[in-house]
């Protein structure tokens, strides 16, 4: 497995699923999961979600400290699967935190992981320019992210119809 994974996609492209398929052969991978079940749509996708995945993921929720929790739970013999960047970036900018600062903490301690890591990630700016400014600004942070993220990354992979196509 490489050491950092970067799997694109559009929604319901089948971009957690490839990722999840990484990890095949792995005895105990770690989920982070940065969505929360905020309504009866999204609490259905997770349930979905953690019954593909089966019993032999350890699951750890973690809507905004992202950086924090992958240095704690980064181990040679551990690899983990964020799902997904766009909803932590959602997060930040729900709870009004400094965007910036936290992309900066992510990038920032990427290279210091101790384990291989396979980041998820919606693709969202292939669409129309979004009609308001907050979507405008979803659209940029997660742009930049994404960019930042796969200049870091050993592997990145773009999954549309659920075929992955490597790009790096």
């Amino acid at each position: 497995m490489k050491k950092l994974t970067l799997v694109l996609g559009g929604t319901r492209s089948g971009k957690s699923a490839y990722a999840e398929s990484l990890f095949e052969g792995v005895e105990t991978p770690l989920y982070l999961a940065t969505g929360s079940a905020g309504d009866d749509e999204m609490s259905d996708r997770i349930a979905r979600h953690r019954e593909r995945r089966g019993e032999r993921w350890k699951t750890l929720e973690e809507p905004i400290g992202l950086a924090a929790a992958l240095l704690r739970e980064s181990r040679p013999d551990q690899p983990i699967l964020v799902d997904c960047l766009t909803l932590w970036l959602a997060n930040l900018m729900a709870g009004e935190r400094d965007v910036g600062q936290a992309l900066d903490a992510l990038i920032s301690i990427l290279p210091r992981l101790k384990g291989p890591v396979v980041m998820v990630s919606n693709e969202v700016g292939w669409g129309i320019v979004p009609d308001n400014t907050l979507a405008r600004r979803f659209r940029d942070h997660a742009g930049d992210l994404h960019q930042r993220v796969a200049v870091l990354a050993d592997s990145v992979v773009l999954v549309a119809a659920g075929l992955p196509l490597t790009l790096k």
